[in-house]
Order: structure tokens, then C-alpha cells, then sequence
């Protein structure tokens, strides 16, 4: 089962669980027990682009896996590559969980010269050998939906896979060859 902690966090729903294209449940920092970042640079204009990435590590599909990556990837981004936090923006996982890495409105460390005018959104999984969950698609929507009506984004956002600005196989190759239907039914809504 999922522990007390995370279901508060999450407004009593299961992971997953459809919450409106109107909604999104965004699992906090404090939930998942993030280190305190060392500094935070405020994005000064709502974000005109959406950076996709994927973590290229396990796949995540059950609240325990996703916080234990979560650590691990705060910690490889904050003790290894010294950054001031973890790098992405927000994070979500195979049940469609989205996790707060950043955060809104705060300039990232996900793809190098992109960050000052960019929301990087990382799932968490290698998607060059798997292929992304229906539920994690649909969490995307609904947060970019989101970030939209509350002032985040620009209304024009362009999505961008991180392989279209540097020379990377990320966000994998079948998440990658998602996007293009991700961004028609986004234009749809």
C-alpha cells in the first residue's frame, strides 16, 4: 500500500488516479523528503518552452521505487554535477504520479543553455527500451494544462524533446516518438 504520507499528498486519490484535465495532484518536496535546495533562481516571465526528458534509469510504477529514484537523483545532481538542487522542474513516474522537483517558476539545471525560459519535466524510466504509461502521458497533460491556466506557461509553449537541443538520445526513443500526438491533443483541449 502507499504510505499515509504520500496519499495526503496526493488529496486521499490513489497514484494515477484521473483528477480532471483541470486539476493535477503534484507530489511536494516535503512529501518525498527532498534536501533543501543550496539556492533558487525565479524564473522572471512564465515559461515559453516544455523540455521533456527521461531519467534513463528504472521505471518506476509504485510510489516506494519512484522516491527512492527521487533521492538518488537529487543526490547524484546536488553531490556530483553540484547543482543547487535536484535538476528537472517536476518528475513523473509510470502511475501517472507527478512529483515536484523544482517546481514552478524556478529555473532549472536540465538542459544546458535552455533553462532561463524552460520547464524540464523528466519521466521516470529509460524510455529507449520501454514505452511511457497512458497514465504518465495523461499526468502531463493535465500538469501543462495546469500550468497554463495558473500563469507558468506561456499559451503558445512549444514542447520539446532534450534531444532537439543537445546531442542526447533522451527523452528515449519511444517517448520521444510520443510527443508528436502529446502536443496534437494538447492543441485539441
Amino acid at each position: 500500500m502507499y504510505s499515509s504520507r504520500l496519499v495526503a499528498g496526493l488529496g486521499g486519490r490513489t497514484p494515477g488516479e484521473n483528477a480532471g484535465m483541470s486539476a493535477v495532484d503534484i507530489v511536494s518536496r516535503s512529501v518525498w523528503n527532498a534536501a533543501a535546495p543550496r539556492k533558487r533562481t525565479e524564473m522572471t516571465d512564465p515559461a515559453r518552452r516544455v523540455i521533456v526528458h527521461h531519467t534513463a534509469l528504472w521505471c518506476c510504477s509504485q510510489p516506494r521505487e519512484s522516491l527512492s529514484q527521487l533521492a538518488h537523483i537529487q543526490h547524484m545532481h546536488m553531490r556530483e554535477r553540484d547543482f543547487d538542487d535536484i535538476g528537472y522542474n517536476f518528475l513523473i513516474s509510470g502511475d501517472g504520479t507527478v512529483y515536484e522537483g523544482r517546481g514552478w517558476g524556478v529555473v532549472g539545471a536540465h538542459a544546458k543553455e535552455h533553462n532561463l525560459d524552460s520547464v524540464g519535466i523528466a519521466f521516470m524510466g529509460n524510455f529507449s527500451d520501454e514505452r511511457p504509461s497512458c497514465a504518465s502521458l495523461s499526468a502531463l497533460q493535465r500538469l501543462l494544462h495546469v500550468g497554463v491556466l495558473q500563469g507558468h506557461l506561456q499559451l503558445n509553449y512549444v514542447i520539446l524533446g532534450h534531444r532537439d537541443l543537445a546531442n542526447t538520445e533522451c527523452p528515449g526513443e519511444h517517448l520521444y516518438s510520443a510527443l508528436p500526438k502529446l502536443k496534437d491533443q494538447l492543441r485539441s483541449h
